[in-house]
C-alpha cells in the first residue's frame, strides 16, 4: 500500500508538471534576423530561464507558416498557439483594434502618442476578451502610398492597381471611399504581385517596405501619411491559461518589456528607413497645398463612411475623435498664449 501511494504521488506530480509546461509555437512574417525576431528570441530565452524551462517559445519567422490569416486559422485548429501580426489581421477578433487605421486621422506623432496613452490599453483588453492575449502594441509608423508610377493628385490613384489586405473591410471601404477598386492579397503575396505587375501601388510604412523587400519594386513615395500602423504578438488565451498563474505573470512582464523596446526602436528605424529609401533613388512626391487639402477631404469622407457602416463601435470612434479634439484644442490654446 505504501509503495502504491508513492507511485500515485509521483504520477500526480508528473501530471501536474506536464500541465504547467508549455511550448508556444509562434508564426510571423517578420524576417529572421530582423530586430523584431532578435528581441522576441531574447524575450523567449529570458522566459525559459526564469520559468526553469516550463515555458518555451518556438518561432516560425519569414512567413514559413503562411500568411497572417493562415497563421490565425492555424491557431484556431491548435497547430499554433500565437502569431506576431499587423493590426489589419486582428479585425476578425476585435474590430476596434483597427481604430488607429482610420484614414488621415493623425496630423503628427505627437497626436499619436497622446491618443495611445489611453487607447492602447483598450485595444489590449478588447483582444483579450476576444480570446487573444497581447503583450503591447509596437509602432509600425505611418503608411504612405508607394508606387511604380507617380501619384501626386487624387486623380492619379484612378490609374493605379492598388493592394489591400485580404479580409480587411475597413481598408477596403477606405479605398472605395477614395473612388478606387482595390486588389486584395495576403501580405506574403504582395512582393510577387508587384514583381508581376498584378499590383503597382501599396500603402505601407518605410520600415515595413524594407523589411518585406517591397521597396525593391517601387519608384515613388507620395508624402502624405495615410494611416497609422502597429503590430503585436498575440497568444491564444486558452493555450496561455494552461501555464501556471506565476508563469503567466512572468511571460507578460518579459514580453511587455520586449514590445515596449520594439515600439521605441521602430520610430527611430522608420525615420532612418525613409532616408534609406530616398538614398536608394526612390523619389518623394509632395502634393501642393490644394491637392493636400483634397487628400484630407477624401480621408474625412472615408472616416464618415466607416462610421456609418458600423465597422468600428461608436464608443471607440467617439473616444478617439474626442481625444484628438482635446489635444488639438490644448495645443491651439498654448500657441495662442505664446
Amino acid at each position: 500500500m505504501k509503495k502504491l501511494n508513492i507511485c500515485l504521488i509521483i504520477l500526480s506530480l508528473c501530471s501536474y508538471t506536464s500541465l504547467q509546461a508549455k511550448t508556444f509555437k509562434i508564426a510571423t512574417t517578420a524576417p529572421d534576423g530582423s530586430f523584431w525576431m532578435k528581441q522576441m528570441r531574447a524575450g523567449a530565452k529570458e522566459v525559459k530561464k526564469i520559468t526553469n524551462g516550463r515555458v518555451k517559445f518556438k518561432f516560425y519567422p519569414g512567413g514559413v507558416m503562411g500568411s497572417e490569416d493562415i497563421a490565425l486559422k492555424k491557431i484556431r485548429i491548435r497547430q499554433l498557439q500565437g502569431t506576431a501580426v499587423s493590426n489589419g489581421s486582428l479585425a476578425g477578433f476585435y474590430p476596434d483594434s483597427q481604430i488607429y487605421a482610420l484614414p488621415m486621422l493623425f496630423n503628427s506623432f505627437e497626436e499619436v502618442d497622446y491618443v495611445r496613452k489611453v487607447i492602447d490599453k483598450k485595444i489590449i483588453e478588447g483582444l483579450e476578451k476576444a480570446g487573444m492575449i497581447s503583450f503591447g502594441l509596437s509602432e509600425g509608423g505611418f503608411s504612405y502610398a508607394m508606387s511604380t508610377s507617380p501619384i501626386k493628385k487624387i486623380e492619379d490613384l484612378n490609374q493605379q492597381k492598388i493592394w489591400t489586405p485580404t479580409n480587411n473591410k475597413q481598408a477596403e471601404l477606405t479605398l472605395k471611399a477614395f473612388g478606387l477598386t482595390p486588389i486584395p492579397l495576403n501580405i506574403g503575396d504582395v512582393l510577387a504581385g508587384l514583381q508581376t505587375h498584378l499590383i503597382d501601388t501599396v500603402a505601407i510604412s518605410p520600415i515595413a517596405a524594407i523589411a518585406l523587400q517591397w521597396h525593391t519594386q517601387i519608384k515613388y513615395i507620395t508624402d502624405v501619411p495615410l494611416t497609422y500602423l502597429y503590430a503585436t504578438l498575440v497568444i491564444d488565451k486558452k493555450a496561455f491559461s494552461k501555464i501556471s498563474k506565476d508563469d503567466q505573470k512572468t511571460v507578460r512582464s518579459i514580453m511587455n518589456k520586449i514590445f515596449k523596446r520594439i515600439d521605441e526602436r521602430n520610430r527611430k528605424d522608420n525615420v532612418s528607413a525613409f532616408s534609406a529609401l530616398v538614398n536608394q533613388g526612390i523619389e518623394i512626391l509632395s502634393p501642393t497645398s490644394e491637392d493636400l487639402n483634397r487628400w484630407y477631404k477624401k480621408g474625412e469622407n472615408a472616416r464618415n463612411t466607416i462610421k456609418v457602416k458600423g465597422i468600428l463601435s461608436k464608443n471607440a470612434y467617439n473616444q478617439i475623435t474626442a481625444l484628438l479634439s482635446e489635444f488639438r484644442l490644448a495645443k491651439e490654446t498654448l500657441g495662442a498664449a505664446r
